[in-house]
């Protein structure tokens, strides 16, 4: 197989839409362009996937459908990727265009990362995995190379999902091959079937470590030899990490379960960078154009001139992660050169670019289990990832990405979780084959339960019943009742049925009984008139009789309590009528003193005007005379002799 130059291609549109316009790198993997989107006639970032890999079934199967998982993530910090499909050059993929450059680029120049920078670059990274952990993906190979900025320094994530395609793709391995790793790679990649979120916590630890240092720790002379060194012991902080020390001695220990996850690791390192002054702009290095003529194949996460695997170059202290860029790492050698393949055969071309692909990914965490015997793929398999309390739609989706099935046995209710989430599942533990089916029990919910009667209760009886039952409730207006005493339920809503617990019953409580107004009565209104307006607001009466001067007889005189009084209905007003004037008949006082003739008057009701004659002498007559109606109060004269 003859392998074409990068820049034969260029001026070629793939899916009758994205031109390449020219090429930015070359790696083990792909070939990466500028292209201009026809369609949306914007620039973006292609990467052509090597031809030989068209031929692998399961890598394409795989591609896709991690492509779509991929495009859904939605994150200000993880590079987009805006479609993917086949073309006769190739599989491709289309992505965000930065310009900025990566991370590598700018340690590759001398730079080093302040606390501050490192704080946010790595807080801003710490997000986009956690966002990414939620969705059930792991990136399984952050290093400096896969940090790319945009032309304001903003950092993205790059190439999630293409690590795992090519990791569990059925690639042919020669048996007894060794798969290396990088110099990013958890400790737990040595034995570990199946790397979980922590892998990524930890590659990103080592990354901000040597962002601020300029050397990665714990690393050996070989890939076996780095994760047997990080099996043994934590990662050590270098002292340039100043107020981010404690927080990447936690990131970088060698058991998973003491590793914060990226949510934590993210909030951490936003707190430090909230105490430090605001961090120097870093010292970007944007790609510079590719050079198809040079002997040097460039990724275009990453600077040209380091060796990389398979190119016949000495191992340096960094060609582990040259090999990898970001899962674009160089592989060179005769077939790169143009060539013939070894063993001068198709099938031994695609033999070697799949064990370089499986020698980059595994890079990330990724696993190939071969069969000791034959050498042969054996089914992929992985950890049964706990669903119990996980909506089934997410545990569907969780599934999914492991290429296993979600069955659902059986629904039952039960008060612990919530209405669709996972009460069961089997098997529970241990490992899967990919194509095989966990089972699961689904919540529906708490059990309903039947609303009580609560008419007539108190309103705290009410609530205590209702608090038994799992049952929530509101309070509507107090309302007014004749019947109810005031503090005691009138009516509850739902009233009947069944309620699942949670639910609410909303409660009317009686204020008493209502209120009205004594009503006012018109000038001259009878006896009757006042029983009548009264009755009619709901009141009672009690008719007593006076005399008055003033008001006819049979009128009323007045209403207790008064006109305009608020009382409760079914109360009783006094009506006081009027039995007419108050006549008196003067009496006979002649004889009397005029002491006791004092007394006779008041007694009738009458007073004294006064006396003419002489008030020793006995009283002679009256004025008016003895005998004379007169009304009550009026007063007498006394005459005496």
């Amino acid at each position: 197989m003859v392998t074409s130059r990068i820049d034969d291609l260029v001026g070629r549109v793939l899916g009758e839409r994205y031109r390449l316009t020219r090429p930015l790198g070359v790696g083990a993997s792909a070939h990466v362009y500028v292209a201009e989107d026809t369609k949306l006639r914007r620039k973006v970032a292609v990467k052509l996937l090597h031809p030989a890999l068209a031929g692998e079934a399961a890598f394409l199967a795989r591609f896709e459908a991690e492509a779509r998982t991929v495009a859904s993530l939605r994150h200000p910090n993880i590079l987009r990727l805006y479609d993917s499909g086949r073309d006769e050059a190739g599989p491709y993929l289309v992505m965000e265009l930065l310009e900025g450059g990566s991370l590598r680029a700018i340690l590759d120049q001398g730079s080093r990362l302040s606390p501050g920078q490192a704080a946010a670059v790595g807080s801003d990274v710490a997000r986009a995995l956690a966002h990414a952990h939620r969705q059930g993906l792991v990136h399984r190979d952050i290093k400096p190379a896969n940090l790319i900025f945009d032309d304001e320094g903003r950092v993205y994530i790059a190439d999630f999902g293409l690590a795992r395609a090519l990791a569990e793709a059925a690639l042919t391995e020669p048996k007894g091959a060794v798969v290396g790793t990088g110099r990013y790679a958890a400790p737990e990649t040595l034995s570990a079937g199946h790397l979980d979120a922590k892998a990524d916590v930890y590659s990103l630890a080592v990354v901000l470590a040597e962002a601020l240092s300029g050397e990665v720790p714990l690393v050996a002379d070989t890939p076996l030899g780095t994760l047997a060194l990080r099996a043994g012991t934590d990662m050590p902080v270098p002292e340039a990490a100043g107020p981010l020390g404690s927080i990447l001695q936690v990131a970088g220990r060698r058991d998973p379960a003491e590793r914060p996850d990226a949510a934590g690791l993210a909030e951490a390192l936003s707190e430090v960078a909230a105490r430090l002054p605001r961090p120097a702009p870093l010292a970007l290095r944007p790609p510079t154009d590719f050079d198809a003529d040079s002997a040097e194949l460039v990724d275009p996460t990453e600077l040209g001139g380091r060796p990389r695997l398979f190119d016949g170059a000495a191992p340096s202290d960094r060609g582990d992660d040259a090999a990898n860029g970001a899962s674009d790492g160089g592989v060179s050698g005769e077939a790169e050169a143009g060539g013939a393949a070894p063993g001068g055969s198709r099938r031994s071309a695609r033999r070697m670019w799949a064990l370089a692909a499986a020698v980059i990914v595994l890079v990330g965490g990724g696993t190939l289990a071969w069969a000791a015997a034959t050498g042969r793929l054996v089914p992929a398999s992985h950890p049964v990832p706990n669903l119990v309390g996980e909506p089934r739609q997410q545990a569907a989706a969780v599934l999914s990405r492991l290429h296993v099935r979600l069955g659902v046995s059986s629904s039952v209710y039960n008060s612990r979780y919530p209405t669709g989430d996972v009460v069961s599942q089997s098997p529970a533990q241990g490992r899967i084959d990919e194509g095989k089916t966990i089972s699961v029990v689904v919540s529906l919910g708490p059990a309903p339960v039947g609303v009580p009667a609560l008419a007539g209760d108190t309103e705290q009886a009410a609530e205590q019943a209702l608090s038994a039952l799992g049952l929530r409730w509101t309070l509507a207006p107090e309302a007014s009742s004749m019947t109810v005493p005031a503090g005691d339920v009138i009516s509850s809503k739902p009233s009947s049925g069944t309620l699942i617990p949670g639910q609410s019953v909303s409660i009317v409580v009686s204020s008493g009984k209502p209120k009205v107004a004594v009503p006012s009565l018109a000038a001259g209104a009878t006896a009757t008139a006042a029983q009548s307006a009264l009755s009619a607001a709901g009141l009672t009466v009690a008719e007593v009789s006076d005399y008055s001067n003033t008001v006819a007889r049979g009128d009323v005189i007045s209403l207790s309590p008064a006109s305009g009084s608020t009382v409760t209905v079914g109360s009783q007003v006094t009506v006081t009528v009027s039995l007419g004037a108050h006549y008196v008949t003067v009496p006979n006082l002649a004889g009397d003193s005029v002491g006791a003739a004092v007394q006779a008057l008041a007694a009738d009701g009458l007073g004294v005007a006064g006396t003419n004659g002489n008030p020793i002498n006995s009283v002679t007559a009256t004025s008016p005379v003895a005998g004379t109606q007169v009304l009550y109060g009026s007063p007498v004269t006394l005459v005496t002799g």
